[in-house]
């Protein structure tokens, strides 16, 4: 009996992503482990779920030698180390859509408040203050609005500077004028951005490119008086560069969510009058909490239970444009995979793969990884999944090629799998019929069986009565065939026999069927 699938929910997540989880696996939820603590555990486990209080080092995810995914409940990785659990074959997964309007919200909040000087002010008045000229505001009405990024949440900032009367302008390397048009938005470079803009908003992950993005050199450039906001991620913003910036009056105010430490309670940030701080609450809604913790609770589920993540971090995804007619050919790309493997009798340096019809036209990435994790899980000790299956082919020095035709045959989409075994050029082409992956060549021989289970290929001479005389060996060893099917070249000539048992057929069983008049080969394939 196969053994229950285990989840550990190592941060806080809100009760209705626990109830999906536990609707369908263990669940353990153990919050504050440190990483000699998680090291301890995580063998255990199938599935590791965490926010942004726990981090997932190298050490947590060696030790995981059943975990095939974490889940992230929110948008930003780099508490979790994706190089190495890519290495390990574990899929990360994130939920990006979740807390948007959470974080836009909370950075027109900010926005706004730094504008008006509201946490100043209302600090004086708990002081029993009444100075209102220290407090003077100005309009975010006809201002100018940089967004730096424009993705989830940038466009939602964008959106909501536009409802607030203010011209939105952004930079975003990886958009095109035509998308920034289309939400509008007008694109432009950095430094004009930042040359123009009177309010500039912060919307990129934290990665080596954007580390220190905004330093002393962009903040010498922005506009006199202009006012920063940062609600993405501690460590785009150069701290000490922007203390610098706020002392020399070159800004008027910075409002910041995150630091490059937190808490920053070093930071001399903290005691700048200039500043607006909160403690990292972009996300921090019930409604957004509720949402991420859905969102990867239900990836989770679909992962443990064989299905493609919505949201993966570090593997080929499924556009969700063709995720209806792409998904019925993962099995059979895995299937084709396994079944190359099986019939080569050498190390295999290179294949090349031909996504035909249909398939020809979308993004094939994902059907790529399956069919290298069926040709190299039986020849390695590495664990291979989606994730890490093109890293193990360029370690093993197996090159892919992938070519893609218009033109199908006979069928609406057609994959077809070719190597060189022994200076002989093999070929496997499959598709999906009556909902099931079929095989429907081999080599020459054009024929149609299940890609499941056990498969007997026989290479014979086409005569009368030797599917009987296989029927008997089989029979004699008590062996059911289910299926049984010929491609032949022309009558009475070569041959290929494919039979379905519904039992493991032993070497002695597969030596007697090789032993009889006019069979050249005989393969059994374990699918």
């Amino acid at each position: 009996m196969q053994e229950e699938k285990r989840i550990l929910v190592a941060d806080s997540l809100a009760k209705d992503g626990i109830d999906i989880l536990q609707q369908h696996f263990s669940v353990d939820v153990k919050t504050g482990l440190n990483e000699d603590e998680l090291v301890s555990i995580i063998g255990e486990y199938d599935a590791l779920v965490v926010r942004s209080s726990t981090k997932v080092t190298a050490r947590i995810l060696e030790a995981g030698k059943r975990l095939q995914v974490v889940g992230r409940a929110g948008v930003g990785v780099d508490n979790i180390d994706v190089e190495a659990a890519t290495r390990q074959g574990i899929l990360v997964v994130n939920a990006p859509d979740g807390n948007s309007i959470a974080a836009a919200e909370h950075t027109i909040a900010l926005m706004l408040a730094l504008a008006r000087h509201i946490p100043q002010a209302d600090a004086s008045l708990r002081r029993r203050e009444w100075d209102r000229k220290r407090f003077m505001g100005v309009e975010v009405t006809g201002k100018t609005l940089g967004v730096i990024g424009i993705g989830r949440i940038g466009r939602e900032v964008a959106r909501r500077g536009r409802g607030l009367g203010m011209h939105v302008i952004a930079h975003d390397p990886y958009v095109s004028a035509a998308y920034a048009e289309r939400i509008g938005v007008e694109l432009c470079e950095l430094d004009e951005l930042l040359a123009k803009a009177d309010f500039i908003t912060i919307h990129v992950p934290l990665t080596q490119a954007t580390r220190d993005m905004i330093g002393e050199r962009e903040l010498s450039l922005v506009k006199p008086g202009a006012r920063l906001i940062n609600c993405a991620r501690g460590g785009v913003v150069n701290e000490a560069a922007l203390l610098k910036a706020l002392e020399s009056g070159r800004l008027s105010g910075a409002a910041l969510d995150v630091f490059a430490k937190e808490p920053p309670f070093d930071s001399p940030l903290l005691d700048s009058p200039k500043v607006v701080l909160t403690p990292h609450l972009g996300a921090s809604t019930q409604e957004a909490q509720v949402a991420v913790a859905y969102d990867v609770a239900c990836q989770i589920v679909d992962v443990l239970n064989g299905r493609p993540a919505a949201h993966p971090v570090n593997a080929p995804m499924i556009p969700p444009e063709t995720q209806e007619q792409l998904l019925p050919f993962c099995e059979l790309a895995e299937k084709l995979g396994q079944a190359a493997s099986q019939l080569v009798d050498r190390h295999l340096s290179q294949v090349c793969i031909t996504y035909a019809g249909q398939l020809a036209d979308m993004d094939t990435d994902l059907l790529r990884a399956l069919i290298i994790k069926g040709l190299l899980q039986r020849v390695t000790e590495t664990r291979i999944t989606t994730v890490n299956a093109n890293l193990v082919a360029r370690e093993r020095g197996l090159r892919v090629i992938e070519e893609k035709a218009a033109d199908a045959g006979h069928f609406a989409n057609l994959i077809t799998i070719s190597f060189t075994d022994s200076g002989e050029t093999r070929l496997l082409s499959g598709t999906i019929m009556r909902g099931e992956p079929f095989i429907v060549r081999i080599d020459r021989y054009w024929l149609d069986f299940v890609l499941r289970g056990y498969q007997l290929l026989i290479y014979h001479r086409d005569r009368p009565g030797l599917i009987g005389e296989v029927g008997r060996v089989t029979g004699s060893a008590d062996i059911n065939i289910a299926f049984m099917g010929v491609g032949r070249l022309q009558p009475r000539g070569e041959a290929l026999m494919v039979l379905t048992l519904d039992e493991y057929a032993p070497p002695e069983v597969l030596a007697k069927i090789r032993a009889l008049p006019d069979i050249y080969g005989v393969q059994l394939l374990e699918l």
